[in-house]
């Protein structure tokens, strides 16, 4: 019978550190990547959440501040914050960056009782000038349109992606993962996932359900068309069309239509623009763009608001009534 000695407990893992407030800030990033996985946020906010907690920690082991999560102090924030912009990063940036931050500090704090005061409780973000994004004007939509006039398979995809952003606004991840599945052609709407998993439908017009059927015919004689269900396939080695690939396409239709490589957010821009040039109603966009906030509609109702608010002057002008 084996003695009592030999049967000791055993040994407890060792912790990552002393749960006094000493743990290495670095060591809790997977663990907040969890938690943000958790709770359903977007891939893209999980990689900038990232890409900021993991600036910190860097700037602060090489600045030889300290790295623990009692050592952090607002100084450190604000010497990281500071860093950031002197070495080029645009004010959206480190206003990005402050935001990420404070979430993780909330979720220090608030969630998981790591330390019990936020270093950036007290802290204001930083002022981010206003700049407008460039919309497109009539004449440069026409001229991006006019570069995939051809019949091929590229052209006839290039003008429906095209199409599909000026006339619904669709953010370039919802353009780029809709499947064969999403469109209701009976009524001319797709449905899209947006941020926080909500779906909902974008109607188009006319000439865009045009553009789109002509694509997905051409899509038809696609090597890959009853592999996938993307539905915008690729040209190189076939496959599904990335998000990537779609931005880059717009870049290479931009230069040849002499506009300069533009961006898909710019037709996004384009598209909130047009729909209150013309008179439409905010609600109505709020709902079509997938925005709950005002703060959004505000956002892209700057583009070319000044435009808006001549144009709107010379229809109404207070002085030619007299």
């Amino acid at each position: 019978m084996p003695s009592m000695r030999s049967q000791s407990k055993p040994e407890k893992p060792p912790l990552i550190a002393p749960p006094d407030g000493r743990r290495p800030l670095r060591s809790l990033i997977p663990s907040w990547q969890k938690s943000l996985k958790a709770a359903n946020r977007s891939p893209a906010t999980l990689k900038n959440y990232r890409a900021a907690a993991e600036q910190l920690v860097e700037y602060l082991e090489g600045a030889g501040m300290p790295t623990d999560v009692a050592g952090v102090r607002r100084e450190h924030i604000e010497s990281f914050l500071v860093d950031l912009a002197e070495r080029g990063s645009s004010p959206s940036t480190v206003a990005t960056r402050f935001r990420a931050l404070q979430q993780w500090w909330k979720w220090i704090t608030t969630e998981e009782g790591e330390v019990t005061t936020s270093p950036m409780a007290n802290m204001k973000p930083p002022t981010v000038p206003e700049q407008p994004v460039p919309v497109l004007s009539d004449d440069e939509v026409k001229r991006l349109l006019k570069t995939c006039q051809g019949k091929d398979f590229e052209s006839r995809r290039d003008a429906a992606i095209i199409r599909l952003f000026i006339d619904t606004g669709m953010r370039r991840s919802e353009l780029a993962n809709l499947t064969v599945h999403d469109f209701d052609w009976t009524h001319d709407v797709a449905r899209v996932t947006g941020k926080g998993d909500r779906v909902r439908v974008c109607p188009f017009g006319a000439k865009t359900s045009q553009a789109l059927d002509r694509y997905l015919r051409a899509r038809g004689r696609h090597r890959d068309a009853d592999r996938l269900d993307a539905f915008w396939l690729g040209m190189r080695g076939g496959g599904k069309m990335t998000d990537s690939g779609v931005a880059q396409m717009l870049q290479r239709r931009g230069r040849e239509a002499g506009i300069g490589p533009i961006h898909p957010h710019q037709l996004r821009h384009s598209f909130a623009h047009q729909w209150l040039a013309d008179g439409g109603n905010e609600g109505d966009l709020m709902r079509l763009a997938g925005w709950r906030s005002r703060t959004m509609l505000q956002r892209y109702g700057a583009s070319a608001a000044d435009e808006r608010a001549r144009a709107a002057h010379r229809r109404m002008s207070p002085g030619d009534r007299y």
